[in-house]
């Protein structure tokens, strides 16, 4: 990219607390380096002068639109309510700002193809937020399967065992809900905070486009007293024949780094996204760990504007993971987990529900591709909801 650039890219930031706050911190980042300017925040209530320390004095107004005219602003970066994300894309893309929109891309298939489909007829770059799928391991990881380094790929599985306490479901209007007043939301374990999960085990199977999907299978559970689930699994069959099992649950006894497994008939390789960390084990050979580089996907949609930079993630690489997201919006509503099957403990700022044994079987699920059900969890459906 030409770091010589003397005009910084003005850039707009919808969304600038929880998680946005990361954004935020992100774009002062680039803007040390000159790539960017904050042009712009987009907040229902201001940001203070605390949260802008030193950030300097962007623009600031609730509209979205209004702010994008008067700033000028070539990219918009949206750290929204799920259920916003189409519309905000839509209206960026209005304005001739290309996009970094934060997973998940939309609440379901439909708003996913109508936000491409606009993105793509506005001419515009739209990057969705995997910052898993900015990580230099998962080509790394690619070339090793395609190149039989474990020999016939077997098939993919992912673990993801965290800790969040009531609280969370409490952050926002929308945390917990699978609808709100008649609008998708699908928030969930495998669709919002392990999302990551699922779009990482689709792209290290090679099955990241919507028609990569053959069938799939959902399990969705809750400890916690929400709408929408807590601690679930799904299996996607791929069009290539590849069992991906992701394992997912908010009601860890104890928290732990996500995972993914690339099971070979002649060893495995696991990767740990978060940190970028890819350890290989094939017969005749001892394990070898490497710790990988990342690409930041705000710095690579500069690049794609700046300098035709192929993008990491445009929408099209995110069809599969809205295949499941659909599977999972669609699925009958979550099973409550019964109450003698988790405890009580106290968690960061309100009291966590923890389901019993469900670290060993996360795991299990990973390692063996199987779902809860078949793993004999005494709390799991017997039948299991089916999409294709």
């Amino acid at each position: 990219m030409n770091t010589a650039r003397t005009t910084p890219l003005p850039v707009v930031l919808a969304g600038a607390r929880g998680h946005g706050r990361s954004h935020l911190l992100n774009i002062r980042r680039l803007e040390e380096r000159g790539l960017v300017r904050l042009a712009g925040v987009c907040e229902l209530r201001p940001l203070d002068a605390d949260e802008l320390d030193g950030i300097g004095e962007p623009e600031q107004s609730a509209d979205l639109e209004a702010l994008l005219a008067s700033t000028g602003a070539r990219i918009v970066v949206l750290s929204t309510p799920i259920q916003t994300h189409t519309d905000m894309t839509l209206a960026a893309a209005r304005h001739g700002a290309h996009i970094l929109l934060e997973k998940p891309p939309a609440p379901s298939f439909a708003e996913f193809r109508r936000m491409a489909d606009g993105v793509g007829a506005a001419g515009v770059a739209c990057q969705i937020g995997f910052q898993s799928l900015g990580s230099h391991a998962v080509p790394a990881i690619r070339r090793m399967v395609e190149e039989g380094a474990i020999g016939e790929l077997l098939g993919v599985g992912a673990a993801g065992a965290w800790v969040r306490d009531e609280a969370y479901f409490r952050r926002a209007p929308w945390a917990g809900h699978r609808r709100l007043g008649g609008v998708d939301v699908v928030d969930g374990a495998l669709t919002n905070p392990l999302a990551h999960a699922v779009a990482t085990a689709l792209a290290l199977s090679g099955s990241t486009r919507a028609e990569d999907v053959e069938h799939i299978e959902t399990e969705l559970l809750h400890a916690h007293a929400i709408e929408s689930d807590d601690t679930s699994g799904v299996r996607v069959l791929t069009s290539a024949g590849t069992r991906v099992t992701v394992a997912a649950t908010l009601c860890a006894e104890k928290a732990s780094e996500p995972y993914v497994i690339v099971h070979g008939s002649q060893g495995r390789i696991t990767f740990w996204y978060r940190q970028d960390r890819v350890l290989v084990q094939r017969a005749g050979h001892g394990p070898v760990e490497t710790e990988y580089g990342r690409t930041d996907l705000l710095e690579n949609l500069v690049s794609h504007v700046t300098d035709g930079e192929p993008l990491r993630v445009p929408p099209a690489a995110t069809g599969a993971f809205m295949r499941v997201v659909e599977a999972v919006r669609t699925a009958p509503d979550p099973r409550e987990i019964p109450a003698s099957h988790w405890h009580t403990e106290p968690g960061e700022s309100a009291p966590r529900r923890v389901v019993d044994g469900i670290d060993a079987l996360v795991d299990a699920s990973a390692d063996e591709l199987r779902l809860f059900s078949e793993l004999g969890a005494p709390w799991a459906p017997s039948t299991r909801a089916e999409a294709r």
